[in-house]
Parts: C-alpha cells; sequence; structure tokens
C-alpha cells in the first residue's frame, strides 16, 4: 500500500466553471469505461461541494451526452466522506449526490453505498469499513482498490475529511474513521489516507481564486501533511490528476496548447 517516491501530477486547466464540470463529468465516464473493460465493473468514490454538483448535474442531464455514456448498470457509487446528518440534511453529501445525481439516474439501491451519517460516528465508520469490506471481499488487512477517487481541496488544505491538526491524519490501520474536528466543533466520517492512495486513479476537482494559494502550497512548497493533508494524497500508481479551473491554476507553471501541465515531487 505505501506509494512509492516520485510523483508525477498531471493537471488540466479549463477557463470557467461550466468547463471544469464538462471537462470532470467526461473524466468520470472515461475512467468507468477503462475500468469496466478491465474487469467488468466500475467503483468510484465521491467527495461532496459544490464543484462536482456541477459535474453530477451533466452526468445526470439526458440532454447531454454524458448521461448516456455512462455504463450505470455496471457502476458502484461510494462516497469519500460525510458529514455526521441525516442523509435528508442541506449539509449532507449524500443529500447532495441524491438530488444532483441519483434520482435522475438507473442506479438500483443496491449500487449506492452511502455513509450512515446520522448514527454515531465511530458506529458510522465501523459500520462503513465493515460495508467495503462485504462489497470489496477484502480478507484480512487486504484494502479495497478503488477504480477511481473523486477528491476536493479546501481553502485550509484539507481533503476528503483529513483536516490539518486531526487524528485522522495518524491513522493507518483502519479504512474509514470518525474524524473529530475542533475547528468546526463536529465530527466527520471518512475514507482513510491509505486507503485513497490504494485507488487505481485518483483525482482533484477544484474551483475559485480562494484555492490558489494553498494548491501551490501543497504541490510546490515544503512537505508538511500535518498542516496540509491533502499532501498526503501520494497515488502508489505514482500519478495524480488535477481538473482545475483557470482561477485555482493561477499560481502553478503554464500549461501546453491544449491546457495540460505537469509537475514532479519527491518525497
Amino acid at each position: 500500500m505505501h506509494a512509492g517516491r516520485q510523483l508525477k501530477i498531471k493537471f488540466y486547466v479549463e477557463p470557467d466553471p461550466a468547463a471544469l464540470a464538462r471537462r470532470a463529468a467526461q473524466y468520470f465516464v472515461e475512467m468507468a469505461g477503462e475500468a469496466i473493460a478491465g474487469r467488468g465493473r466500475a467503483r468510484i468514490a465521491i467527495s461532496g461541494g459544490s464543484t462536482p454538483k456541477a459535474a453530477f448535474q451533466l452526468l445526470a442531464d439526458p440532454d447531454q451526452p454524458w448521461r448516456w455514456r455512462m455504463p450505470w448498470e455496471q457502476l458502484d457509487l461510494y462516497w469519500v466522506d460525510e458529514r455526521t446528518v441525516p442523509p435528508d440534511h442541506p449539509e449532507s453529501n449524500y443529500r447532495m449526490t441524491r438530488e444532483a445525481l441519483l434520482d435522475q439516474v438507473p442506479l438500483k439501491p443496491e449500487q449506492i453505498h452511502r455513509m450512515e451519517g446520522e448514527l454515531a460516528p465511530e458506529i458510522a465508520a465501523d459500520r462503513y469499513e465493515s460495508e467495503l469490506r462485504n462489497s470489496f471481499r477484502l480478507e484480512g488487512s487486504e484494502s479495497p482498490r478503488f477504480d477511481l477517487i473523486a477528491l476536493g481541496m479546501g481553502e485550509d488544505g484539507h481533503t476528503a475529511s483529513l483536516f490539518p491538526h486531526t487524528q485522522a491524519i495518524h491513522e493507518l490501520n483502519r479504512l474509514v474513521t470518525a474524524n473529530h474536528v475542533p475547528r468546526k466543533d463536529t465530527w466527520r466520517i471518512t475514507l482513510t489516507w491509505p486507503v485513497i492512495n490504494h485507488a487505481s486513479s485518483v483525482f482533484f476537482l477544484i474551483a475559485g481564486a480562494d484555492k490558489a494559494a494553498i494548491l501551490k502550497e501543497v504541490l510546490t512548497g515544503p512537505r508538511d501533511p500535518e498542516r496540509l493533508p491533502s499532501q498526503l494524497i501520494w497515488p502508489a500508481s505514482g500519478i495524480l490528476t488535477l481538473i482545475l479551473d483557470k482561477a485555482a491554476a493561477a499560481l502553478l507553471p503554464a500549461t501546453d496548447g491544449e491546457g495540460c501541465g505537469v509537475l514532479e515531487r519527491e518525497r
């Protein structure tokens, strides 16, 4: 599960949020297709927030091509993290996804694996870990290998619900953990970073000028994952993909003529 020392960071820059959503929708479809071509099924873990919401709405829109290109019947959908609220709460990541995507597409209930944020945090984490072990048919200390994990990044450098200076940053043995976030006076349920890094493909979807400085620091600054948990995301594949809008990418190196750039990091 331990990632290699070198990381190749491929980033794609879109001119505005609408183009960003289109690129993300296309990426979801392409990566699901690759997984299904390889082993007949795609297991994808998604994050909440306004940025992925726009991509989910495109995937659900019958007037858009992605709705018809996504192989829904061969897809299993999981969550990267969840707030400790009921599934119908306005802050629920599940609710956002249900309203933007799930209510409009042909996914069966058994294809949707939500975190139970309405339960006590530790119980919810235990139950989701059991769900992963059962649905991936894991044995012993095996970790699930998601085909794709979609992440966001906060203005404080957090990703998933791995917040700066919280206990989940140090969790190496669990698949899912309950994380107390003192700054927000709340609990979150989250996949642990070793599980995220074990995925076949991991990508960040980031928009907005308010993310530009922290993104540059995460990608090019000194390694300090205690303060910048997004630096923990170092996929075992050695490749990390970022889909950005122009505002978020403003402080990164220039891209080529097709809006693609590459960075490399060493541990």
